[in-house]
């Protein structure tokens, strides 16, 4: 199981999940950008990830869908603002495909993978919203657990690399 780290927000308008994966860096990286291992891991369980579609580049497109346990599927369509290779991941939902702007932006992610020692990697997850409102309506839709089950789903893909 990860292990959490205490880091504290940039603004109102942010939410953050950080932990230390027991795996490496380029293996939690990896999980984040390869489709094949994004579903096996992206939604919280009972949760799925049926499909995800990714051009993993700076103006790149991202499609991961997730489905409810009733079938039902929540396609969440974004765009990479930012990618370092095995170390920096910046993407939003502001954009859909080729720069087209979303009907309701919510947030954008920054993600964050350094060397921890010994195989393991600091990750963290910084969340910024676009209000306060939407920062408020992502805790009640249970971020906190529902991230942290994902982070926990993400290490045990990443550990069988």
């Amino acid at each position: 199981m990860t292990t959490k780290l205490d880091i504290a927000p940039n603004s109102d308008r942010e939410l953050v999940l950080a932990r230390i994966i027991d795996a490496p860096r380029e293996n939690v990286y990896r999980c984040w950008t390869e489709p094949k291992l994004v579903t096996q891991w992206f939604a919280p369980k009972p949760w799925t990830t049926p499909r995800a579609e990714m051009d993993v580049r700076a103006g790149g497109s991202s499609l991961v869908v997730m489905a409810g346990p009733d079938g039902n599927e929540f396609p969440n369509p974004g765009i990479f603002l930012e990618v370092v290779p095995g170390r920096k991941i910046v993407l939003t939902d502001a954009y859909t495909k080729a720069w087209e702007p979303s009907e309701k932006p919510f947030m954008t992610v920054v993600l964050t993978f350094e060397d921890e020692g010994e195989g393991k990697t600091r990750y963290i997850a910084r969340v910024a919203h676009w209000s306060v409102t939407d920062r408020e309506e992502h805790e009640k839709m249970g971020f906190h657990e529902g991230w942290g089950q994902c982070a926990d789903q993400l290490e045990e893909v990443a550990k069988r690399l």
